[in-house]
């Protein structure tokens, strides 16, 4: 039988959590990791030093080898590369959109990300 993974933070994290600074996506098809199964993951905004090697034209369009080489460094649990690469179109499309909208300045962002 399968365990769901509830996405824990320590202090640190709820704090930014607090700010709007991670944004929780719901997978519409849960990965499975040994007996864990995957449900949700949270996506924390990313420092400039964490986009280093990408390009962000490719990370803004979506591409799938930014989104391999960045989801790493920002989201709880960490996806593993491979772990990327198994995700549904669906669940890739939204982790990378989250990604998408914190490259944008807040004035910028959708009303959805009012303190983010």
């Amino acid at each position: 039988m399968k365990n769901s993974t509830p996405v824990t933070t320590n202090a640190a994290d709820a704090d930014i959590a607090a700010t709007g600074l991670y944004k929780t996506v719901t997978l519409e098809e849960p990965l499975t990791r040994g007996d864990t199964l995957i449900t949700s993951v949270q996506i924390r905004k990313p420092m400039a030093g964490e986009l280093r090697g990408v390009s962000l034209v490719d990370l803004s369009n979506l591409d799938v080898l930014s989104l391999q080489r960045v989801l790493p460094r920002v989201t709880v649990p960490t996806l593993a590369p491979h772990d990327v690469a198994k995700l549904d179109l669906a669940d890739l499309m939204a982790l990378g959109s989250e990604v998408a909208v914190f490259l944008l300045k807040k004035a910028d962002r959708p009303v959805v990300y009012p303190n983010s």
